[in-house]
């Protein structure tokens, strides 16, 4: 879908694509603020991510904070929309992975299922395949791609970072002998 494509979609389609954006740019600010300035703050968040393996911590603190803060910011405003859609996919496959897969399915459940990383894994996926819609800064930019490049983008960049970043620094906690 191109812009010209874009300038043709009913309202409610438009309206569809800015309250998808949206809704999702200000759960992931959210979480990075989260990470920076509640509960443990950047250095609380470093420690656990220490636990679960990424190392060192307080980088990977930092790096899924400002991730998350950036990635929200540009969807909300509905700027460079692929790019910060793969910030949202990237994130939320390393946290998939390290923390919620082993868990099952239900975020109810003890440790926290993936049910909710997968659900915004995906919707990052598909704001990267709709694209911003018409009412954002990309489209009053005129630099907005979307369709099968603006996916492409999302999910090379989102899923590939996540999986470069995993091999290079992702050592899952060993499991003592006899433990459960």
């Amino acid at each position: 879908m191109d812009a010209d494509q874009l300038s043709g979609l009913p309202a409610p389609m438009n309206l569809g694509l800015l309250l998808l954006r949206v809704v999702v740019g200000v759960v992931m600010f959210a979480h990075g603020y989260n990470h920076i300035f509640r509960g443990g703050k950047i250095a609380g968040t470093g420690r656990w991510f220490e636990s679960l393996g990424m190392r060192p911590g307080w980088l990977h603190a930092w790096l899924a904070s400002l991730v998350e803060l950036g990635s929200g910011v540009l969807l909300v405003v509905g700027l460079l929309t692929p790019v910060a859609a793969a910030g949202v996919v990237g994130v939320m496959l390393v946290a998939w992975i390290i923390n919620h897969l082993r868990n099952g399915f239900f975020i109810f459940r003890p440790g926290e299922g993936f049910e909710y990383v997968m659900t915004l894994f995906v919707c990052g996926l598909a704001i990267g395949a709709l694209g911003p819609g018409r009412w954002s800064l990309d489209h009053a930019l005129d630099i907005e791609f979307s369709g099968w490049w603006g996916f492409a983008t999302t999910a090379i960049g989102g899923i590939g970072g996540a999986a470069l970043l995993l091999l290079a620094f992702w050592r899952p906690p060993r499991k003592e002998p006899g433990a459960t």
